[in-house]
């Protein structure tokens, strides 16, 4: 890592050893360090590298045990999205669905001159899948998102 991220986003997860090894197998993340907690069931840290940025995974701790965040399997869903910009979209969704994420919107050339796609990982989390192949000017994207979201609203009607 070139230089020290400043913004480490931490996530929370139901299942936190088992995490780590999807998100290294999914995304090619690095395990940076791993501490569990004392009884060596439940992840306190594991600190992982994806694309030369941190990422750190967690078990979720009840209040009883002084945890204050949530996974999206107590929550029933989650309130953040990490997008990856990848050089190589097919094969980054590609081997996200071989190690278990599951596809909610499917890889396709977008407004934003990006080819993009939506998966959920098994621990509930959010992922985008973006690779940029042009890069529109304002209003070139202005246009594409306007016929995007009017084909797109023609669609749910």
């Amino acid at each position: 890592m070139p230089e020290q991220d400043r913004i480490v986003p931490e996530i929370f997860v139901h299942d936190g050893v088992g995490a780590l090894e999807f998100y290294k197998r999914a995304f090619g993340a690095v395990e940076q360090s791993r501490m569990m907690g004392p009884d060596g069931r439940k992840l306190l840290h594991g600190a992982l590298e994806i694309l030369g940025h941190k990422l750190v995974v967690c078990d979720e701790f009840s209040a009883a045990e002084g945890g204050t965040c949530r996974c999206p399997r107590t929550l029933g869903g989650t309130d953040a999205r990490f997008i990856l910009q990848v050089d190589d979209a097919d094969a980054a969704v590609t081997r996200a669905v071989a190690a278990g994420a599951r596809v909610l919107f499917p890889l396709q050339k977008m407004f934003w001159g990006g080819r993009y796609a939506k998966l959920v990982d098994p621990y509930g989390h959010e992922w985008g899948i973006n690779e940029q192949v042009e890069q529109p000017t304002d209003a070139e994207e202005a246009e594409q998102a306007r016929r995007y979201f009017s084909t797109r609203n023609k669609e749910v009607t």
